[in-house]
């Protein structure tokens, strides 16, 4: 048989190698063993083929005829095109050198109709007991693609083409095989890792590992597969979430991936190991050069969720790209959510400063200055009371606030909301906005937030600390700057927070007031507005306001706000907490450190409000405000009610096409239509129990849903009862849904154990 190899290439040598050079490499090559699990036969077969490229080499008139027939092969090639070079002839082993990564991926596949070695392939002849030999010999020469091309079909084979023994002892020579392709992959794998090609080294060495576990043999190659696998990992999540967003498949791998890794090591601040080498710090590192690849959506499944273990950075993260989702869609349902989750951490850390954005953006104007009036952020405050003046209350400064944070400080840690620009003004005027703000509860006049996620000991830790100083009174200066009347006017009355006041006139109230505040209908700052940034010595400073720093236009912050306010959170829970103290304080001295509190910058968005500077999408329907699993049952009762109908006495079918889309609308309507055709039916009754549903996002255009269906079913046939096929059930269901224009459809769905 040919293989494509030449005698110098054998021994590692160019063409112009001296007679010295030769007897030296000879050496060298014979000293140097493969890895103690190859077989006697490798080793000798491998042996013999060095043993003869040196014997032909080293006599001087057979290397002069090798030569002149080796540079005359060449010369031909450079005279042909490849494409159009005739195949060598001879009882050739079928091999195209140009294989790129294909081969991998058909590595389990059967093998493709084969070619010779084109002209210009240098190729010796072996025999076939030299075969693994050969393979051993394009593995050290790093031709990991070749040696996988030509050990693929006696894996994929069986034993069929070893059986007869020419290769050497089948079983030994199959296990040769097997081990030079699992360490040809896990080469390729960490050659591509090299190249920045992190998902094709992934697909190597899983490659390897499969074999490995098929043929259930070499445990410490398979263990050094896996554990490059496992390194591998933060490397291909950023590689996919990196991509273009409409790339939905590889960016959910990603996300997936991330997810496991977060599984592994217990949470983003967790203590377990997910083997990829990344210490905490170095995770929390990660997961910050994340963020700017991630969708606010994302963001939103993935940290809301790890804040259920629970999780103080989570916490923050979800509160964020809620907000950050819930301001730049319109949808105060994810901004309820947001500040539901500050609830959690209120109680022992100062976080009244983001609970007055929420409350602002629901229009609780009461409730936005009650959290104020705690909050221990003096150069915040001061700024809003600056930009108060004139007012009875503090609602223009936290107004401006608020849409200044947003826009400058939130949404550029947000792939899709980076150039986003949104108005109060648009937001409180969306219709949608106002619906949910008029039906939505009024808030309860509790003094403080209570949490409800902390164990008691986390609460008596924070309150070792003492109370809080005392606050002056945040009354508004009485110098004009924001007035909602001619100049020499009374501003509008504060509305009042008595017994009396209903839900409705509050965020009416606040809404008004919003497209109120500046003539040209910009919350735009006057000449004096002042910037503020957190203390660098941990206290808090006085009131004075601190000047900006100036921002150029296309300067993009890289600070996340209040960041040292929740290592505050951090660090009180890990002194009750014991052991996990001294993992928890650095990492959040990491995060105190990367990120500072909200800064107020100049100069004052200048935005017209006439024109959006980009089209601003309808947000759908806010189904946020039912919740995941209403949304999913919904769906499938409506399915279920079509399905009655359509398998009913008058096999009604228009439902169908209300309940279900491609492929199964098809199926389950040709099944009606053989039923209305047959003269059988069925009567059913159905209850349904939701018990899971992926990812846990209502604005996801996708989901997995599983559930629990009883079914009882009456089959009737001619009209007679058929107690044969007729049944009760309980079946575990998975369903896919799909959102089109809207509304939700089931586009598969399957019987689960």
């Amino acid at each position: 048989m040919r293989i494509p190899l030449d005698h110098y290439r054998i021994l590692g040598l160019p063409i112009q190698a001296t007679t010295d050079q030769l007897k030296q490499a000879h050496r060298d090559r014979t000293l140097q063993l493969p890895r103690r699990e190859y077989s006697e036969i490798a080793i000798e077969s491998r042996k013999a083929l060095i043993d003869e490229a040196y014997t032909l080499l080293a006599d001087a008139e057979q290397r002069q005829s090798y030569d002149a027939q080796f540079l005359g092969r060449a010369y031909t090639a450079e005279a042909l095109t490849p494409p159009q070079a005739s195949p060598a002839t001879g009882a050739a082993t079928e091999l195209n050198p140009q294989v790129g990564e294909a081969a991998l991926r058909s590595l389990a596949a059967d093998p493709t109709p084969v070619r010779s070695p084109e002209p210009y392939t240098p190729t010796v002849d072996i025999e076939d007991a030299q075969f693994v030999g050969a393979l051993l010999i394009l593995l050290e020469l790093g031709e990991y693609e070749l040696a996988i091309r030509l050990g693929r079909p006696f894996v994929t084979h069986g034993d069929a083409n070893l059986g007869d023994g020419r290769y050497g002892e089948p079983a030994a020579v199959r296990a040769d095989i097997v081990l030079t392709l699992a360490l040809a992959c896990l080469e390729l794998g960490r050659e591509q890792w090299q190249q920045n090609q992190y998902e094709n080294a992934a697909e190597s060495l899983e490659t390897g590992q499969t074999l490995l576990v098929q043929e259930n043999s070499f445990p410490v190659i398979r263990s050094e597969l896996q554990s490059d696998l496992y390194k591998l990992r933060p490397y291909r999540v950023l590689e996919l979430v990196a991509r273009p967003v409409d790339q939905t498949a590889p960016r959910r791998q990603g996300v997936k991936l991330l997810k496991t890794m977060l599984q592994d090591r217990g949470g983003i601040d967790g203590i377990g190991d997910d083997l990829s080498g990344l210490s905490t710090d170095d995770f929390l590192r990660f997961i910050q050069q994340l963020r700017g690849y991630l969708t606010a959506g994302e963001q939103q499944e993935i940290f809301e969720a790890e804040a259920r273990r629970p999780s103080a950075v989570a916490t923050y993260l979800a509160v964020y790209a809620l907000l950050a989702r819930g301001f730049a869609f319109h949808q105060p349902a994810l901004v309820r959510r947001a500040k539901q989750l500050l609830e959690r951490v209120g109680a022992r850390q100062d976080v009244y400063l983001e609970q007055a954005v929420c409350s602002l953006l629901l229009g609780q104007a009461e409730e936005a200055g009650r959290a104020l009036e705690r909050s221990q952020e003096y150069e915040p405050l001061a700024f809003i009371r600056e930009h108060s003046q004139g007012s009875p209350d503090l609602l223009p400064g936290l107004c401006l606030y608020a849409e200044r944070w947003l826009q400058e400080e939130v949404f550029h840690h947000f792939r899709d909301l980076a150039q986003q620009q949104t108005l109060l003004k648009d937001y409180f005027a969306d219709p949608q906005v106002q619906s949910f703000l008029e039906t939505m509860p009024a808030p309860a006049l509790a003094e403080s937030p209570q949490s409800t996620a902390a164990p008691d000991a986390l609460a008596a830790g924070a309150m070792a600390f003492g109370p809080p100083p005392p606050l002056p009174t945040l009354s508004a200066p009485v110098t004009p700057a924001y007035t909602d009347a001619p100049v020499g006017g009374t501003p509008p009355a504060r509305p009042s927070a008595d017994a009396n006041t209903t839900r409705e006139e509050i965020g009416l109230s606040v809404a008004e007031r919003v497209s109120q505040l500046s003539p040209e209908g910009q919350l735009q700052a006057s000449g004096s507005s002042r910037s503020f940034a957190p203390s660098q010595n941990g206290h808090r400073p006085s009131a004075a306001v601190v000047p900006p720093e100036p921002l150029e236009p296309t300067e993009r912050s890289s600070r996340s706000p209040h960041w040292g306010r929740l290592a505050g959170v951090v660090t009180v829970g890990a002194v009750t907490m014991g052991l996990l103290g001294l993992v928890t304080v650095r990492a959040f001295s990491w995060v105190g450190s990367a990120f500072s509190g909200p800064r107020i910058q100049r100069p004052a968005l200048d935005i017209s409000l006439i024109r959006p500077p980009v089209n601003i999408p309808t947000p759908p329907p806010p189904e946020a405000q039912i919740g995941i699993k209403d949304i999913a049952e919904r769906t499938i009762t409506a399915w279920l009610s079509a399905k009655r109908e359509a398998l009913g006495p008058e096999h009604t079918m228009d439902n169908l096409e209300t309940a279900l889309v491609e492929p199964v609308l098809t199926e389950w309507r040709n099944q009606a239509l053989g039923g209305e055709r047959d003269s059988w039916y069925y009567t059913f009754e159905h209850s349904v129990e939701v018990l899971s549903v992926e990812p846990d996002d209502p604005t996801a255009e996708t989901l997995t849903v599983e559930a629990q269906v009883k079914e009882v079913a009456q089959f009737y046939e001619l009209g007679t009862l058929n107690n044969r096929n007729s049944y009760d059930r309980d079946l575990n269901m998975r369903y896919e849904l799909v959102r089109q224009e809207g509304d939700w459809f089931i586009k598969s769905m399957e019987e689960i154990e």
